[in-house]
């Protein structure tokens, strides 16, 4: 048990953590601001993979790293285009019509590969971004290693809650987007265009998941192979209503999902062949996220307007 309670003193399970919740800030914060618009977006499973696929093929095919990781964006934000055409202009269901986005953009991404590599057996790889150790601030005892000798995709991760919170609270755009997420007649009302702003919320929304899949296949790994992004995607989407749509309050969730996973992994090095099998320590993030987010979500103060298609003229 002693040797359990060490893993959360060393400076390698503080990186890795930091490692692994990178993707899930991107995902998470994506789907926050297309929530807080209004519109639930459930094709970030597909998107994530799709911008996985997209940004690590660029590379692969001789581009630059960031000029991947820029097109990764570009194609999810085409998907939160597509998302939104069924469900802001045509009103049809959010629910099923993300699923079905879902399907596509991870079917769309196996298709492409094979297409472009169809004799490919084993994923090739790319030279993916390597880690930056910002000066000072890296030489700092366990955070200097655990934060500041992360990949520059990490920094950008992390920079981007604080950015996305202005954005939302202290921005006039940001008050349109929390309005159409929340009374999209009172909006109506002061001359904006509702469902250009739940559109632009998705495009943009979709373009952080895509750039949360880039992460996996450009910072994490080097490769792109089918069933990697694991769900990331549905767990970004619990992570919202843990946070009860606040991205400060996003970071710590995606954080606490982070920390277990890292913790299961050396928990199982430790544990060797002990009495418990290892998928329990598989199933351990799951599990208790889960939990976590069923305490917080009774006390979740949700958008009004979310999943409500909006049709200009109507008063709800």
């Amino acid at each position: 048990m002693l040797d359990l309670f060490e893993i959360l003193l060393t400076t390698g399970f503080w990186a890795a953590t930091i490692r692994i919740v990178s993707p899930l800030i991107f995902g998470t914060l994506g789907e926050l601001i297309c929530e807080r618009a209004g519109v639930l977006n459930l094709g970030i499973e597909g998107i994530m993979t799709i911008g996985a696929m997209a940004g690590w093929m660029w590379v692969y095919q001789g581009g630059d790293l960031w000029t991947g990781v820029l097109f990764a964006a570009i194609i999810g934000a085409i998907f939160g285009f597509l998302h939104a055409i069924f469900t802001v202009y045509l009103g049809l269901s959010q629910h099923v019509t993300g699923i079905g986005i879902t399907l596509f953009g991870s079917s769309l991404s196996y298709f492409v590969y094979r297409m472009m590599l169809p004799s490919a057996t084993t994923p090739p790889k790319i030279v993916p971004f390597q880690n930056y150790e910002i000066p000072f601030l890296s030489d700092l005892p366990v955070v200097g290693e655990a934060v500041f000798s992360q990949t520059p995709l990490t920094y950008l991760a992390l920079l981007s809650v604080p950015l996305v919170w202005y954005v939302l609270q202290r921005t006039p755009v940001g008050l349109a987007v929390r309005m159409a997420g929340e009374s999209p007649v009172a909006v109506e009302a002061q001359g904006i265009n509702v469902l250009a702003i739940r559109t632009g919320a998705v495009m943009v929304g979709s373009a952080m998941m895509a750039v949360g899949g880039a992460f996996i296949t450009m910072s994490a790994f080097d490769a792109f192979f089918f069933g990697m992004i694991n769900g990331r995607g549905w767990i970004c989407v619990a992570l919202v209503i843990f946070a009860s749509w606040r991205p400060g309050k996003a970071l710590m969730g995606a954080l606490l999902f982070a920390g277990l996973e890292a913790f299961q992994v050396r928990a199982q090095q430790v544990a060797g062949a002990q009495i418990i099998p290892y998928q329990f320590y598989l199933m351990l993030p799951y599990i208790l996220s889960i939990v976590a987010m069923i305490i917080m979500a009774r006390r979740a103060k949700y958008p009004h307007a979310l999943l409500v298609p909006f049709r200009r003229g109507e008063r709800v």
